[in-house]
């Protein structure tokens, strides 16, 4: 199974800004204190005067220019959220130039005032040389930071938040799934048919949703018991009071709620780490969101539709069977509830099907991503594939009743509306 990973819990954000402001406040006390008690005696050749007037315009213009910058950038990820999804506005947020800005700009003002407290210090008249020059490092840092974070907004237009979305999920595809073989299966039902359910363990708390379970410790779990665990709440679910989280068959000892717990981590919303469905998800969320009558955007929702193509590529050449998980001497110790190949495709079409069905624009790139899909997928994948193929030509049937209109909506476009490949050749379109 490949979807382990020990997922350690990541730091909390603030910790990055507030290494810059600790060390900045350190540095600022300890380089002068050195300077003067080593008595480097370097001349900074700043006056005393010059330099009370150039820290405390930067103490002033920095302090004002980070919250001018934060409420601007917030208020365009706020905008763009609610655009595309409110879901995107935590990954969004989380992207690590905002921290390390928001720190660098904090560093300096810090820096501003603490460097103040040594100019002419005991009326010596000096300026220290090394707070002239870390104060020099500061200021281009922080314009260096904010040049980059304003190039970063760029990534708020809809190709970069799509192409965003996208890629946390290809990146999952690729560190969980293997390449698909012919004896890509999982059938455990036997096995776990013989052996009595000897525990249920169940959440307790306020709802979560489950982020990632670190596989490694589970598998331990379930041999120190001797067992084997079957997740009945899988990464991607909701859990609240009482709600299953696993059960476990054959073994001889209990699992503490602590431990289980442990192993699993749980956050307010969902993740990308170990769930590429979520990705699909938000993708599907910012074709509907387009289509819907207040914003009317079917542009939007077909280049949506080109990531969950690219997506759909990926997995359909994929082994998708992965909720198994067996010890070193090949014993089955854990099963985990994991997305079949139709759940995705379900996850994929089904509403973009329905909240799309009056788009000619739509109808046509999913007639084309049909089509591709069956072209380019091994013969495991197309059957599936038909049914979906099915339910569309239902849909633009019930959704275009003149002919010239059904033939239209049918036609092959990746575009939607751009070059037509080939007209279909379903009878119900004669009908």
């Amino acid at each position: 199974m490949s979807i382990h990973k020990n997922g350690e819990p990541r730091l909390p954000a603030w910790t990055i800004p507030f290494a810059y402001a600790l060390g900045a406040v350190c540095l600022g006390q300890i380089l002068p204190w050195l300077e003067e008690a080593y008595s480097i005696g370097r001349i900074s050749g700043v006056s005393p005067s010059a330099a009370i007037a150039i820290y405390s315009a930067t103490a002033t213009g920095m302090i004002t220019l980070t919250g001018i910058v934060f409420s601007l950038a917030f208020v365009m990820v706020q905008f763009s959220a609610t655009a595309y999804s409110p879901r995107l506005v935590l990954w969004m947020s989380r992207d690590p130039l905002v921290s390390h800005a928001i720190g660098i700009f904090t560093a300096t003002f810090l820096y501003a005032i603490g460097a103040l407290a040594w100019v002419d210090r005991n009326g010596s008249g000096k300026v220290p040389f090394l707070n002239v020059w870390i104060m020099v490092a500061l200021l281009l840092g922080s314009v260096g930071v904010f040049v980059g974070l304003i190039q970063s907004l760029s990534k708020l237009q809809i190709n970069s938040v799509l192409a965003f979305t996208g890629d946390f999920a290809r990146k999952n595809i690729d560190r969980m799934y293997p390449p698909l073989k012919p004896s890509c299966s999982s059938d455990f039902a036997r096995e776990l048919a013989s052996l009595p359910v000897t525990q249920t363990v169940l959440y307790a708390g306020s709802p979560r949703a489950i982020q990632s379970l670190n596989t490694t410790a589970l598998v331990d779990m379930a041999k120190r018991v001797d067992g084997t665990i079957e997740m009945l709440s899988s990464v991607g679910d909701t859990v609240a009071e009482s709600t299953p989280l696993l059960r476990v068959y054959g073994s001889l000892k209990q699992l503490t709620q602590a431990e289980v717990m442990s192993a699993i981590r749980t956050g307010t919303q969902r993740t990308f780490e170990q769930d590429p469905k979520y990705s699909v998800q938000l993708l599907r969320d910012i074709a509907i969101r387009a289509l819907s009558t207040g914003i009317n955007d079917p542009t939007t929702a077909v280049q949506a539709l080109d990531q969950i193509e690219d997506l759909l590529l990926r997995l359909g050449r994929r082994c998708l069977e992965i909720g198994e998980v067996r010890d070193e001497s090949g014993c089955l110790r854990l099963i985990v509830a994991v997305p079949s190949w139709e759940d995705f495709l379900d996850l994929a079409f089904a509403e973009i099907r329905f909240f799309g069905a009056n788009s000619v624009q739509v109808m046509r790139r999913l007639t084309a991503l049909m089509s591709d899909l069956l072209e380019s997928l091994p013969e495991p994948r197309r059957p599936a594939l038909r049914r979906q193929q099915r339910r569309l030509e239902t849909t633009i049937a019930r959704s275009f009743p003149n002919l010239e209109d059904r033939l239209e909506a049918s036609a092959e476009d990746r575009e939607g509306l751009g070059q037509t490949r080939r007209r279909s050749s379903c009878t119900e379109l004669t009908k």
